[in-house]
């Protein structure tokens, strides 16, 4: 009610039920009462204006009378003699007028088959009709709002416009979908907005943003924004074409982790825009020779803390670094540099954030409604409801968002474990078993499945990488053989093994020499990726460089063949950035990286021999050609524990490459190493280098092979070993 007839009247007027459920605030369809009705040969027109002092219908000039007591105006006249769509001018309590097209003179926009597809849970592109969406309807301009809310009484749409008065512009529902729709006139690019939601059962107010919402205001804010999505112009088309057929299996992909909030920052300590962020990044990953970026989520949220895996925004780059044309353009230059970008993608947790999703419309929606499958306990976050069909579309159609309207080419999915299993991380007695009485998660298995087939579909040549750490089977086998689908999974357990070796002591190495061999028994189970992630480097597991042993020259060394062993063996490549120039304290997300330590040349060196292993695993197919597969390796001596040396080899569709692995600080002079065969074998990379300032041991540069049988094969070079060293030699017929 306006201020200026509060107190005039002294009982309140009967209204029929339609009306009062307006003038309450509880209507689920304003349009049965609100804009132009029909009343035999008379036209009724009826606004409700809650901050409006007088208004009047401007095609005829015919003032909009009030109804006593009450914030609703009618106008009553001739049958056809109003257009269509009319327009409304009203004067505010500050006398300030308003004009615009009544919302209510607008019929439905939504399809029903957009809302058949959508409750039957396989709508690929519901945030292209659910959400804000500037359009034009009848020659008029405006924004259509849709959002998904059935167990609302009412929903409206609140914004500046409206002094985010919900009972400006209420929302009409569809049928049964439990979705609402409105297209609010002038309304257009730019405009805060959010929806507020009145619970059907206790009546509660409920404050959200959109889920759908593709932009969102600078946190602590939480309003979703209009924009336009369809004006920018891509310039990646030959990427994009290129990807369709993309041999993602058999081709070299060296990933380079980042998180855009401290790779780098301004010199005030401030985020950087995508832009500047792009440009870049882009010439230090070609600099340092990696094929992809991997970017810690970038889907909006509203902690810092969270690295962006507590998502609220699954449809919009977060504001922190720019608007979404800022990240497409991100996106666009890397591609038009040879760069793929993998977007990190969290779809087993959400957080509790009482503006988001949680409980959206004032009941576990979105989440499953039992704590014991919608509660994650250790990290204080809710699990979404995989049963739902609306949930599942929700979460499919983010993945074609990110791939299909942003060109993103690959989706890491994290925390893949926690979705799997109905146990994961519960106490006995907190967790409900599935239909058969057993653990798996049956919904989200089926979801994960289904997203899988779906994207590689879609958007052929894209690639789904799983954050999965059990020994769950057939991760990334084919749906129609009983696998998850997935492209890739990150080898936990190869990561885990390794750093642990690389931990002890060289003395104590030996009886620690399964560590490094085990792998190789599952190593072509699953596609793997060799993950050295974020992960490794937080919460007191000390930088890569802090986990080696030794003095500092050895922790170097240490380093050097790691990273030349990763390079070497099966599996795509990871490093998190910092990595590669051996940053010495832990990652803090909260400031750039310790750049400064370019300026040591040990640092310097490091990174040198990461662009170098780049350069060398994509330039040679035996490095990457069969990374799944078991005929791209084959081992020449994995048992000698004693001296803790490993020696393999690598093959492709070009010379065969021999890598020989030495883990102790004593050099191994006139070694004799067994070759696949006969012929000149070229040193192509040694770690020990004084260019990636090793202690520059005499190796020599070429080996002829001799016919002297040697660790079960036919031929043998000898050869210098240098201390924690890698060595890699290329066969010459």
């Amino acid at each position: 009610m306006s201020p200026q007839l509060s107190g005039t009247q002294s009982t309140p007027p009967v209204l029929p039920e339609a009306l009062q459920r307006i003038v309450e605030a509880r209507h689920h369809d304003p349009f049965e009462v609100l804009g132009r009705h029909r009343e035999e040969d008379t036209e009724v027109v009826r606004a409700f204006l809650p901050h409006a002092v007088s208004a009047r219908i401007v095609d005829n000039d015919a003032p909009l009378n009030r109804i006593d007591g009450t914030d609703l105006f009618e106008w009553r006249g001739a049958a056809g003699s109003l257009p269509e769509r009319y327009r409304i001018a009203w004067t505010d309590e500050d006398d300030i007028e308003w004009s615009d097209y009544d919302p209510y003179c607008f019929p439905p926009q939504l399809g029903e088959l957009d809302l058949h597809w959508f409750g039957e849970g396989r709508h690929l592109h519901a945030y292209r009709f659910l959400g804000a969406h500037l359009c034009e309807v009848d020659g008029v301009e405006g924004t259509r709002f849709a959002v998904w809310s059935p167990n609302a009484e009412r929903v409206s749409v609140v914004g500046d416009w409206n002094r985010w008065d919900g009972r400006c512009h209420p929302m009409r529902v569809r049928g049964g979908s439990g979705v609402w729709e409105l297209f609010i006139p002038g309304i257009g690019a730019h405009t805060f907005y959010k929806y507020e939601i009145r619970n059907r059962e206790h009546g509660t107010i409920h404050v959200r943003t959109d889920p759908y919402g593709q932009a969102f205001e600078l946190r602590p804010g939480t309003a979703a924004l209009t924009q336009r999505s369809d004006t920018w112009e891509w310039k990646d088309h030959q990427w994009m074409e290129a990807r369709a057929s993309r041999d993602w299996m058999h081709a070299p992909m060296s990933v380079y982790e980042v998180h855009l909030g401290s790779w780098q920052r301004d010199e005030h300590g401030q985020f950087l825009n995508y832009r500047q962020l792009g440009e870049w990044l882009v010439n230090y990953v070609r600099e340092t020779g990696f094929t992809h970026i991997e970017l810690l989520p970038v889907t909006e949220h509203p902690l810092d803390a969270s690295w962006g895996y507590q998502t609220t925004g699954y449809f919009a780059a977060t504001s922190r670094f720019g608007t979404p044309d800022d990240f497409r353009w991100f996106v666009d230059h890397c591609h038009r540099n040879g760069i793929g970008v993998i977007l990190d993608w969290a779809p087993g947790h959400f957080p509790r954030d009482e503006t988001a999703l949680a409980r959206f419309d004032g009941t576990p929606l979105y989440e499953h409604e039992d704590p014991r499958r919608g509660e994650h306990r250790d990290w204080g976050t809710l699990i979404f409801n995989y049963g739902r069909n609306e949930v599942r579309n929700f979460l499919l159609s983010s993945a074609i968002y990110w791939l299909e309207e942003m060109h993103i080419d690959g989706l890491r999915v994290d925390a893949v474990a926690s979705m799997l299993y109905l146990d994961y991380s519960r106490d006995p007695g907190d967790w409900i078993p599935n239909e058969y009485g057993g653990r798996e998660n049956l919904d989200a298995i089926h979801f994960l499945r289904h997203l899988n087939q779906v994207t590689h579909a879609e958007q052929p040549g894209s690639i789904i990488i799983a954050e999965e750490s059990t020994d769950w089977p057939q991760v990334t086998r084919p749906v129609d053989v009983g696998g998850l689908g997935f492209s890739m999974k990150w080898n936990m357990g190869w990561m885990h093994d390794t750093l642990q070796y690389m931990s002890k002591e060289p003395i104590h190495r030996k009886y620690h020499h399964n560590e490094l061999t085990f792998g190789l028994l599952y190593a072509f189970t699953e596609n793997f990726v060799l993950p050295f992630s974020h992960d490794e480097v937080v919460h007191g597991k000390g930088s890569m460089l802090d986990k080696m042993t030794g003095d500092t020259w050895q922790r170097f060394a240490n380093l050097r063949l790691l990273y030349t062993y990763m390079y070497t063996y099966p599996g795509k490549k990871l490093l998190f950035m910092g990595n590669e120039f051996g940053q010495y304290a832990e990652w803090n997300f909260d400031a750039a990286l310790d750049w400064h330590l370019m300026e040591d040349p040990r640092h310097a060196d490091l990174k040198q021999l990461v662009h170098d292993l780049n350069q060398l695993y994509i330039r040679e197919p035996a490095l990457h050609q069969h990374d799944f597969e078991p005929e791209g390796f084959r081992w020449i001596d994995c048992d000698d524990a004693e001296h803790s040396l490993l020696s393999y080899c690598r093959l492709g569709n070009g010379p065969t490459a021999v890598v020989a692995l030495n883990f102790t600080p004593v050099p191994r002079p006139g070694y004799r190493l067994g070759v696949p065969e006969g012929g000149e074998y070229r040193l192509v990379l040694n770690s020990d280098a004084g260019f990636y300032s090793g202690s520059n041991a005499p190796v020599a540069g070429h080996y002829h092979s001799e016919a002297v049988p040697w660790m079960n094969q036919a031929q043998s070079i000898v050869l210098d070993l240098p201390p924690l060293a890698g060595l890699i030699l290329l066969h010459q017929p």
